[in-house]
């Protein structure tokens, strides 16, 4: 968090919290309102003071006030770098990945370091071409289909490599993916 922010809480400890105003989008971008922040600076500002509570309720801080963030479905989105590295929308590293889910859609969710996640789809089929069979060969169009047509529980074995660590990948249905990664997608003050 910024030292002036810190400082802000420090000497207005008791500011309002707001809610209904932020959100971010399913490709990791800052949305006021429902519209884009063209402001560079303001995204960057957003992206360092963006955090959580103990309620699983993640919120920018913005001085003292804390503006709590409407999430089109995770609290991170995590993209491919130039070197292929998983980060974030604010540009922290995935870290080490704890669990890797797909949804009923498609839709791949990570649990990195910094916390659950899906991935920008637009490097869902580079992420792809890494899930691996029970026995450690790429697997084909027609088994990550039957995976997604699965129901929790009962999916095929399916793995995913990441930065030399075999994760297994478990099916999720997208309505449980709050609750059962502690997280509150619609917070409010």
């Amino acid at each position: 968090m910024d030292e002036m922010v810190i400082r802000a809480m420090a000497k207005w400890p008791n500011v309002p919290a707001v809610s209904g105003w932020l959100s971010l989008d399913r490709r990791g971008e800052w949305k006021l309102r429902g519209e884009s922040i063209p402001n560079r600076a303001a995204v960057d500002f957003i992206s360092r003071n963006y955090s959580s509570d103990r309620q699983g309720r993640w919120f920018f801080q913005n001085g003292p006030q804390r503006v709590f963030v409407d999430l089109d479905y995770t609290p991170w989105v995590y993209a491919l770098d130039g070197r292929g590295a998983l980060i974030t929308q604010t540009g922290r590293p995935c870290g080490a990945v704890e669990s890797v889910w797909l949804d009923e859609e498609g839709i791949m969710i990570l649990v990195g370091e910094p916390g659950p996640g899906i991935v920008d789809d637009r490097d869902l089929m580079t992420l792809s071409e890494r899930l691996l069979d029970a026995h450690d060969v790429p697997v084909t169009d027609e088994l990550v289909v039957a995976f997604v047509a699965s129901r929790p529980g009962s999916e095929p074995g399916l793995w995913i490599e990441h930065d030399g660590n075999r994760v297994r990948v478990r099916r999720i249905d997208s309505g449980q993916v709050a609750e059962r990664l502690g997280f509150d997608p619609h917070p409010h003050a």
